[in-house]
């Protein structure tokens, strides 16, 4: 296990002594320091029984591991569940595995999966229940259900290296390396991809030693070069989506949970434009990130075409990478396809709504808009 003390600490001190105060905010960022502690030591427990009951994790390859990054809200997620019906070929993240990255409570789960179908299904009623409770208000934006696809923040959330923890630590800016771990000094990156590494392995020795991982890591748009010096024979697919949407996008996404503990946050606060800014760097970094690593280990997707045609958008990706398909993931992809068509998102969002500006997205990203031909 391995937790960033330097940004544990700072954000605590930040979000309690260092922004006017408030009882509501004060009563959040306890609850989380209590829960968060309670929950490290509950899955740094179970990954030291994996020491002891499945040891074979460590002797565990992670062989050209496939990463998904792109801004968040850029067709990500439909990326990551469309390869995922792939199930020949890959192993993928489910919310579960990334809460409990330990092989012991994944064995435990499915003991406890395999006495509820045969005792009446309780279990299963009750996480139905919990997951609507829990998750359902986040369905229009991102849909989060605990044994579907979801990507690898829920790793880096033990690391305290995740963009994540913006939800409630508001300071952008002076955390800045938790959002974007190229950043941070050499000795930190290496520790926190060496933890990610061990939950790869733990991943791929429970769900499929000979297989191919496959991640979805948003957040890695900003440790893309770490990932790379890591795992130096990844293949990493990125997404092009125009920033004005993206951004837009990534933005509404956190401002209802802003509003839960800070509820006299305007829409167009600093702490909206500052996170915005995190997300045009991202942006800049993948750009400048393709001419970093070999054409061969790389492919990006337009997101235009991903959403109209997702079947040969992904022939198109297997063919750079020169996977062959299998007719019974060719069946799948078809279905998902015809799903995909009848899709129409509910979620609604603008620029101007978070005091940001189409002129400031073009003067932050021109030479990328111009590269992938998004209009301006």
């Amino acid at each position: 296990m391995y937790l960033n003390l330097d940004l544990f600490f700072k954000a605590q001190y930040l979000s309690l002594f260092k922004t006017p105060f408030s009882v509501r905010r004060w009563a959040y960022v306890l609850f989380f320091t209590a829960l968060y502690g309670v929950m490290w030591l509950i899955v740094a427990f179970g990954r030291m029984l994996d020491h002891v009951l499945f040891p074979g994790f460590r002797r565990q390859p992670v062989r050209q591991p496939v990463f998904i990054v792109a801004p968040p809200r850029s067709g990500t997620t439909l990326t990551q569940k469309l390869m995922s019906l792939d199930e020949e070929r890959f192993v993928h993240n489910k919310l579960y595995q990334t809460i409990f990255p330990a092989v012991s409570y994944q064995r435990l789960f499915d003991g406890l999966v395999w006495l509820d179908q045969h005792t009446g299904r309780l279990l299963a009623r009750l996480i139905a229940w919990a997951e609507k409770k829990w998750f359902g208000g986040w369905d229009d934006m991102h849909k989060m259900r605990f044994d579907q696809p979801e990507e690898d923040d829920g790793f880096f959330v033990y690391t305290f290296v995740t963009e994540a923890i913006f939800l409630l630590f508001l300071h952008v800016e002076e955390l800045w390396g938790a959002g974007f771990p190229d950043a941070l000094p050499a000795p930190q990156r290496r520790k926190v991809m060496r933890f990610y590494r061990s939950c790869l392995q733990r991943q791929l020795y429970a769900n499929g030693p000979d297989k191919t991982l496959l991640s979805k890591a948003t957040q890695s748009s900003g440790a893309v070069e770490s990932l790379l010096e890591e795992f130096p024979d990844a293949r990493f697919i990125t997404i092009i989506r125009h920033p004005y949407q993206s951004v837009a996008s990534h933005v509404s996404v956190f401002y209802p949970v802003w509003r839960a503990h800070s509820p006299g946050l305007p829409k167009d606060s600093p702490v909206a434009k500052a996170y915005a800014r995190l997300a045009v760097k991202w942006f800049q970094h993948l750009f400048e990130f393709r001419l970093k690593v070999n054409p061969r280990q790389y492919y990006c997707i337009d997101y235009r075409e991903l959403t109209r045609d997702p079947k040969t958008t992904l022939e198109q990706l297997y063919a750079h990478f020169g996977w062959p398909m299998s007719d019974a993931f060719r069946a799948r992809l078809a279905e998902a396809t015809q799903r995909q068509r009848r899709f129409a998102s509910k979620h609604e969002y603008s620029l101007e709504e978070f005091g940001l500006s189409k002129a400031w997205i073009q003067a932050e990203l021109g030479p990328l808009l111009d590269h992938y031909q998004l209009p301006r």
